[in-house]
């Protein structure tokens, strides 16, 4: 059993080089990281903006309910 073991091990270590290899020096990989990379950036940039304009608009609308509740 352990030497089935092993050989998985060993089989499993050469495939996961050869691919890490394989797509470290494809342009075409390389192109679609980058690009992957570019757009979850933008994603997150635009995420932070809409957080911090519904964070403004929570506190815009607390205060107005504030303002409605003392009248």
């Amino acid at each position: 059993m352990a030497g089935g073991n092993f050989m998985h091990r060993v089989v499993s270590y050469v495939v996961n080089e050869l691919i890490v290899n394989s797509l470290a020096n494809s342009p075409s990989f390389q192109r679609f990281a980058v690009r992957t990379s570019k757009r979850m950036e933008d994603i997150s940039t635009m995420a932070a903006q809409k957080k911090q304009e519904l964070a403004e608009q929570v506190k815009d609308l607390s205060k107005n309910f504030e303002s409605f509740k003392n009248q």
